[in-house]
């Protein structure tokens, strides 16, 4: 028996807490039952009770009522003309009594409750409003905010609804530091656990525009257990909603760089696709590096209206008679130097790269300490990159001279491919700290030859020593004004403001020749650039999408026979609206390594778009003639680049050169079908020197000459 009572009790309690209806109807069955029983106290008084009703005034029915809510109804009673039963009395006394205590107390104690725990509902984000339009974003963490000032960037009108299992308040309060009270009005945070369909009705997930998974890149499992929520979401518009309505896109967050790169390379989320919803990975580092390589600024919390510019990594444009190359050089192998270096490998790709000599080549340089052991991970992890291309290696940790030559490592190469080396992209690890002297001359060195277009990134892990690191570089480097990207996790603003004090200009002046020389300069820390904050971390690039259907759109209408794409007069004469359907279309049926494949070669459009200009004698940002036709001398400049982006390409995504005794230029039996089924095992036949290249070659053409009907179709001519 007393088991039973505590679990009624249990019951009982949890119902009240939980549900403000169960009050309401607690209330109700009260009140009902009250007005029975002093109904049932008249009935069996004894007493003619409908005489008291008559000189009242009032029903029979309605008299158990008024004896129960009316103050003055036992006084009325009381005073009838009617002689009062003793029953009477003590009828109407005890019906008053419980009266006063359910309708005086419990009524207001009810309603007070409701209306509390209707705040604190409101307040610990347990209670829906958005039905549908609205934007989604599950969990939390530092990158949100960015999220939620891309959406309002798009959409100012927009609401915003935040999921996470951290504490409402807390969040809100966050929020407020990066958000104005016009904006915290357009943003609800919910509770809620991303990787459980039990909330996804509650959030009306299934009428939202967008959903943004972001979680929490601290945590250990965050990839997983987003991976677990997209596969939660698409289980839930699947079998859960009838309705068949569905988010047009759902943009995941994977925090890892392998993680990232085997979705780029893989069909697992085919399932996202079949549900004709567009599937968009993002990694925070590869996203701070396209920001910084190709769109070359970020907004400024403060200055919003000013963006920080980030200078130009190739100069003004590398042309085909430049003879200095790119070099990258990163201090610190870290998750977001690799992701940067992956990146920049993928882009930075320029016509005066000779096909006969093989030079000169990007260089993308690592110093760190340790970087004798992160070297073979990181080879291995692009292991049919380095099966073609060979490498660097120079220990500077050690007390030896460090002007020796340079030495190819050809450890590495594959000795079943006999062509090796053709890439126009190498890689170099130095081992030693960027605090010693011999790594600090070798960076003086480089910058004394006047050969390349250097840049340093300041990318260890310790945001103290990257901005103590770039206050103290070689003197070479401030002189020279070679840009310096240092990493700040948080804010910007010290970096920002040292910058900004030193880019006034002042004359410098020395003795040349025995004569003195002045010259315009710029201050110590004028060329000081931060990035990688945390609160401006997303980057949606919209455009870049856009770009990446319409290149795919050419290739899934080619004459293949011919290797050329749609004539351009029959482009321009079709509707545009039809071109957009058409591209929206066939971008849902690749997989997610298809669609990377595209949106690699369109981000790379801002590289030759440089050499465009300067090969016309125009200056870096000059873009008034960026949709002119591109000339036969133009586009056989370029044609070779993007087959060179093209190797570096499938090569870091997965695939590699065939073998000799795979190979269908060596071997014309592996043509046709065999080929094709090649390609299952990630083997490429087209991996080669761009001379080597059969009627193929004509795409790459057709690449360049179709940049600016891109550029025109998404507005940026």
């Amino acid at each position: 028996m007393k088991k039973r009572t505590r679990h009624f009790l249990l019951y009982f309690d949890r119902a009240l807490s939980k549900s403000i209806g169960k009050q309401i109807l607690l209330l109700g069955l009260l009140m009902l039952l009250s007005f029975g029983l002093s109904l049932l106290f008249l009935s069996f008084s004894g007493v003619e009770w409908e005489n008291y009703s008559k000189e009242l005034g009032i029903n029979k029915w309605v008299l158990p009522l008024y004896l129960l809510i009316d103050g003055n109804s036992f006084n009325d009673v009381y005073k009838c003309n009617t002689e009062i039963h003793p029953y009477m009395l003590i009828v109407s006394c005890l019906t008053y009594v419980f009266g006063i205590i359910l309708f005086t107390g419990m009524l207001i104690s009810v309603l007070t409750n409701i209306i509390a725990q209707r705040i604190e509902d409101h307040e610990n984000g347990l209670i829906s409003y958005l039905k549908s339009g609205h934007y989604i974003i599950m969990g939390y963490d530092d990158m949100a905010a960015s999220v939620i000032h891309s959406i309002f960037a798009k959409d100012p009108e927009a609401y915003v609804l935040l999921m996470t299992a951290v504490e409402a308040r807390t969040i809100r309060n966050k929020l407020s530091k990066s958000f104005g009270e016009k904006q915290l009005k357009h943003i609800l945070v919910h509770y809620g656990l991303r990787t459980s369909k039990e909330f996804y009705p509650d959030i009306h997930l299934e009428t939202s525009e967008e959903v943004f998974i972001v979680g929490n890149r601290s945590l250990p499992v965050h990839d997983a257990m987003n991976v677990e929520c997209i596969d939660s979401i698409c289980d839930y518009l699947k079998n859960d909603v009838t309705s068949g309505l569905k988010p047009k896109r759902i943009t995941c967050v994977f925090e890892d760089i392998d993680t990232y790169a085997a979705f780029k390379t893989s069909d697992i989320f085919q399932h996202v696709g079949d549900l004709d919803i567009e599937f968009i990975p993002y990694n925070f580092y590869s996203g701070w590096a396209n920001r910084v390589l190709i769109t070359r600024q970020y907004i400024e919390k403060r200055h919003p209206e000013e963006p920080l510019r980030y200078p130009s990594i190739c100069g003004g444009g590398i042309t085909p008679d430049d003879s200095r190359f790119v070099h990258l050089v990163f201090v610190g192998v870290t998750n977001l130097s690799v992701a940067f270096a992956m990146e920049a490998a993928h882009l930075m790709h320029f016509p005066n790269f000779d096909e006969k000599t093989k030079r000169p080549k990007t260089r993308i340089t690592f110093i760190d300490v340790v970087v004798d052991k992160e070297m073979p991970e990181f080879i291995t992890r692009n292991r049919h990159f380095f099966e073609v291309q060979s490498y660097y290696y120079k220990d500077l940790s050690t007390n030896a001279p460090n002007d020796v030559e340079e030495k190819p490592m050809t450890d590495a190469l594959s000795p079943e491919i006999q062509s090796h080396d053709f890439l126009d992209v190498e890689f170099e690890f130095i081992k030693g700290d960027i605090f010693a002297s011999k790594v600090q001359h070798e960076i003086s060195k480089w910058i004394n030859r006047h050969d390349r277009y250097l840049s340093i990134f300041l990318t260890m892990a310790d945001q103290k020593k990257n901005f103590m690191m770039s206050m103290n570089m070689p003197e070479d480097v401030y002189d020279n004004e070679i840009p310096v990207f240092l990493r700040q996790n948080q804010s910007d603003n010290f970096v920002t403001n040292l910058r900004n004090t030193d880019s006034k200009p002042f004359q410098y002046s020395h003795i040349v020749d025995g004569k003195l020389v002045t010259k315009d300069r710029q201050g110590r820390y004028a060329h000081l650039y931060p990035f990688g904050m945390n609160e401006t971390a997303f980057n949606n690039n919209d455009i870049a999408v856009r770009q990446g259907k319409l290149l795919n759109y050419l290739y899934s209408t080619a004459d293949y026979s011919q290797n050329r794409f749609t004539d351009l007069k029959t482009l321009e004469a079709l509707p545009v609206e039809q071109i957009w359907a058409k591209a929206d279309e066939e971008w849902k049926k690749l997989t997610v390594a298809l669609q990377w494949s595209n949106l690699y070669c369109t981000n790379g459009f801002q590289f030759k778009l440089a050499s465009l200009r300067a090969m016309r004698g125009l200056q870096l940002d000059d873009t008034s003639h960026d949709t002119d036709p591109v000339t036969e001398k133009e586009i056989a400049a370029l044609a070779h680049v993007e087959h060179n982006r093209w190797n570096v390409e499938k090569l870091l995504m997965g695939f590699r050169k065939p073998k000799d005794t795979e190979d269908k230029y060596v071997h014309s039996e592996l043509k046709g079908q065999a080929a094709k089924g090649n390609k299952k095992l990630f083997i490429h036949h087209d991996i080669r020197p761009y001379d080597e290249l059969d009627g193929v070659i004509h795409l790459d053409e057709e690449v360049i000459k179709y940049i600016p009907w891109i550029l025109k179709m998404t507005g940026q001519g």
